[in-house]
């Protein structure tokens, strides 16, 4: 039996899947997720006490700085340029106005 990210065993095919679901949905069989580790949950408590701790200015520039990093990791220059959108087509304000112009004089 295949085995998951986290080393779950799982079916090998889309129906034994499918069955597996429906019987831990039902409560016939458990859900068998490993605990994390006390090392993962460590850093998970970490990382909160650091962000609590922190203003949202320098939140945002940490985020700035990752995202950064991830976009150059990626191949592309080192600051994303700002993507632009078409601007949105203005309807007009009263329904008449279509009638007019479209009617010959």
């Amino acid at each position: 039996m295949p085995k998951g990210p986290r080393g779950e065993k799982r079916p090998a095919d889309v129906i034994g899947a499918a069955v597996k679901v429906m019987r831990i949905a039902t409560g016939e069989e458990e859900d068998e997720r490993p605990v994390a580790s006390a090392a993962a949950q460590l850093g998970k408590l970490g990382g909160a006490a650091r962000a609590a701790g922190m203003t949202p200015e320098r939140r945002a520039e940490i985020a700035r700085k990752a995202a950064a990093k991830r976009w150059m990791k990626s191949g592309h220059s080192a600051t994303p340029s700002k993507r632009t959108f078409p601007k949105p087509i203005k309807a007009p304000a009263i329904a008449g106005e279509f009638d007019s112009k479209l009617t010959p004089t």
